[in-house]
């Protein structure tokens, strides 16, 4: 009997610290396709899971970050989903692609036209994001969720590092190191580009006719030569059955 109650106890206690600890992993979350790489592009999802067992996710809204913002923001359409993008004016323009940038994106409002997330369900929204910076490892961008029942969770503390997570984290995007080649070309070097292109095209173009004559005279010397030998070997047939006669 004691040991019947010491594994009930266990098995309580383990139950317990399971409820305990998924609130921490089921949160707004943002990972990138693929990688995000510092001073490039990346297509970024935003991971919504439906926490509640009596309503459903309806609306979700996604703040940029000011600190180092965005220029470009294309969020991808989703059945069932109405979306929003703003933009705000910079205090301070940004440069990108040899181009001053005076707005950026601030905020992203996706709105549930049918159902929403249903209960036991998450749902990703993807967004193509970009000039990333490169003077920073990670953004934080703030969240907010809401329900069908009119409830409101702010996924915006931002993690500290050497600290525990908070109970309503923000989606923290990590940035990879800059990939070579990757980083954004300026009109001048996309101008070197196409010209190098078009010389390679016009190359390409001029050598075609001269490969093409080229082996049109190899077709004919090989047909030359066989229909020859044929006309040497008939000669010789004809030959030997005069002398037969």
């Amino acid at each position: 009997m004691k040991a019947s109650r010491i594994a009930a106890a266990g098995a309580l206690a383990g139950t317990a610290v399971l409820a305990l600890s998924v609130p921490a992993f089921a949160h707004v979350s943002v990972q990138p396709e693929g990688t995000a790489a510092k001073g490039g592009y990346a297509v970024v999802d935003f991971k919504v899971p439906n926490e509640r067992d009596n309503a459903k996710t309806t609306k979700l809204e996604v703040s940029f970050p000011t600190d180092h913002p965005l220029a470009s923001a294309m969020p991808e359409a989703i059945d069932g989903w109405d979306v929003k993008v703003v933009k705000s004016k910079l205090d301070k323009p940004i440069e990108m692609h040899g181009e001053k940038i005076s707005e950026a994106v601030s905020k992203i409002t996706w709105t549930a036209t049918g159902e929403g997330i249903k209960e036991g369900f998450f749902q990703k929204f993807p967004v193509s994001i970009g000039q990333l910076p490169e003077d920073t490892g990670e953004l934080a961008f703030k969240a907010i969720q809401t329900y069908s029942n009119k409830e409101v969770v702010r996924w915006i503390e931002v993690p500290q590092e050497g600290q525990e997570e908070p109970e309503n984290p923000a989606p923290v995007l990590a940035l990879s190191a800059a990939e070579e080649g990757h980083h954004g070309s300026s009109a001048a070097d996309k101008a070197s580009d196409s010209d190098d292109a078009e010389a390679a095209a016009a190359k390409t173009e001029a050598a075609e006719p001269a490969d093409s004559s080229d082996t049109t005279a190899r077709v004919l010397g090989v047909v030359g030569i066989v229909v020859g030998a044929l006309g040497v070997a008939y000669g010789v047939l004809a030959g030997r059955r005069r002398t037969d006669a």
